[in-house]
């Protein structure tokens, strides 16, 4: 298949063009910054300049790529700082999420594109009470906090806009695998303490087991959606100091509720105490996959081996797990 990727410079983009040029499919790989062409085009795909945002040029690009397939993987989280408010990190990420895939759809449509594959997320997305490993299946927090609603409505929106188009929404865990991934430098400054009881649950995913599921969820008809995690979600309490250890860095510190609530928000004590994990049994039993790294015990060490340096002053901040 022709194969448009979004994002195709992107964390996961960089890992899915060589998945799927392996695969024997054509990429078309799209890229927003000066200077990636050459990025995109050292991984076999043939690169285009497109702002997602710019409805034009979106339908202009995939006209002219006349593609089988499209593949939705453009965040605007490189360089995000996070901080208390949520909805103001992720601000061009949600218009992304929202504008962005109202335009590719659009395209899809005009150039008869029946494939659709969308990036989504899935960790803090569901309801918090039951089980704190949730299906797809599962109803959506009816009351996300009020600096992440927005966030929580264009991923929302996301999902069902692409499912109403016959597409496939992959909602993946917390990416790791990279050497600027999000939670490095929070870890090794100490700057992720554990909260309360440690007990909010996460899903991890590696950037190649997550490249490797995309590449399968392209051969299945939708309307579909699929937590692409790995086999263990845990709680704070157990994958932080793990993480820490893997990256060379002193234990984290424990807050009470209160200082991080604080300190930080109150999303960072939901994210510390009552967050859920996702189950990927579906997607394991549906799209044949199976992980390198079924979990993150094994995974931060292969991961972060060779980016062992001295820890930093602690300080104590905010920030989530993973990126997208």
């Amino acid at each position: 298949m022709r194969v448009f990727v979004a994002g195709a410079s992107g964390a996961i983009g960089t890992r899915l063009v060589p998945q799927l040029i392996q695969a024997g499919h054509e990429v078309i790989g799209t890229y927003r910054s000066d200077g990636n062409a050459d990025r995109v085009r050292a991984l076999g795909a043939e690169p285009v300049a497109l702002d997602l945002l710019d409805r034009g040029a979106v339908r202009r690009a995939v006209l002219e790529a006349s593609p089988d397939a499209i593949v939705h993987q453009v965040t605007a989280l490189a360089d995000a700082t996070f901080a208390r408010n949520f909805d103001r990190t992720f601000a061009q990420t949600n218009r992304l999420r929202t504008e962005g895939t109202d335009a590719l759809l659009a395209a899809a449509r005009e150039a008869g594109v029946s494939r659709f594959v969308a990036q989504s997320f899935a960790s803090m997305r569901y309801a918090r009470d039951g089980q704190p490993v949730k299906s797809e299946d599962e109803p959506l927090d009816p009351a996300p906090p009020k600096s992440a609603r927005q966030g929580h409505a264009a991923m929302r929106h996301l999902d069902e806009v692409v499912t109403a188009a016959g597409g496939i929404v992959l909602r993946y865990g917390g990416f790791y695998g990279a050497a600027n991934d999000g939670l490095i430098e929070p870890v090794r400054k100490r700057q992720f303490p554990i909260v309360g009881d440690g007990g909010g649950v996460f899903s991890f995913i590696h950037l190649d087991d997550a490249a490797a599921a995309t590449v399968l969820a392209l051969e299945h008809d939708g309307p579909a959606i699929y937590h692409v995690v790995d086999d263990e979600p845990a709680p704070v309490r157990e994958w932080l100091p793990v993480m820490a250890e893997a990256l060379g860095a002193k234990p984290p510190r424990r807050v009470p509720r209160w200082l991080a609530r604080l300190v930080a928000g109150e999303i960072a004590v939901i994210i510390g105490t009552q967050s859920n994990g996702a189950s990927n049994a579906k997607a394991k039993r549906e799209l044949g996959w199976t992980l390198r790294y079924p979990s993150w015990r094994r995974g931060f060490f292969a991961a972060y081996a060779g980016s062992r340096r001295a820890e930093q002053p602690p300080v104590l901040a905010d920030a989530p797990p993973g990126g997208q």
